[in-house]
């Protein structure tokens, strides 16, 4: 089983990397994209004999303590199978 987090500033917070592709973009001819946000995720290999619910609150916990900046950053956690 594995885990993927992906991690991006919260809607509220000010982007300036995003900002920057997306005046790139438009530079380059792509007129129809009118915003990016850019974000990170992680792929997060799970130990055999783990259980799902384990995972999830193990990854859910890493998510928030160590991945993301809960201040700035939302996160989201998907399971998959391997």
């Amino acid at each position: 089983m594995k885990a993927r987090v992906f991690v991006s500033l919260k809607s509220t917070v000010l982007d300036p990397q995003g900002q920057t592709v997306c005046s790139a973009l438009r530079g380059l001819g792509y007129q129809s994209v009118s915003a990016v946000r850019q974000g990170k995720f992680f792929d997060i290999a799970i130990a055999d004999g783990t259980t799902p619910e384990q995972a999830r609150t193990e990854i859910e916990t890493a998510a928030h303590e160590v991945l993301a900046n809960p201040v700035i950053e939302e996160y989201r956690v998907e399971l998959l199978d391997s």
